[in-house]
């Protein structure tokens, strides 16, 4: 039996810098992921009031 994977890309553009958004199946959070050639990072998303952008979990 195969096991679950916990994160799902959401949302992708770019090709040789990418931006990502990534949610956490468990708590909802929503992360930002950016790349550009060896380098990149990863943030939770935040909206207007500096709070974390939280989808519905998925696998609750």
């Amino acid at each position: 039996m195969a096991k679950e994977e916990r994160f799902e890309k959401i949302y992708s553009q770019g090709a040789l810098t990418t931006t990502e958004i990534w949610v956490d199946k468990e708590t909802g959070v929503n992360y930002l992921y950016h790349a550009c050639g060896y380098s990149g990072g990863l943030t939770p998303l935040l909206d207007r009031d500096g709070k974390p952008v939280i989808s519905q979990a998925i696998n609750r």
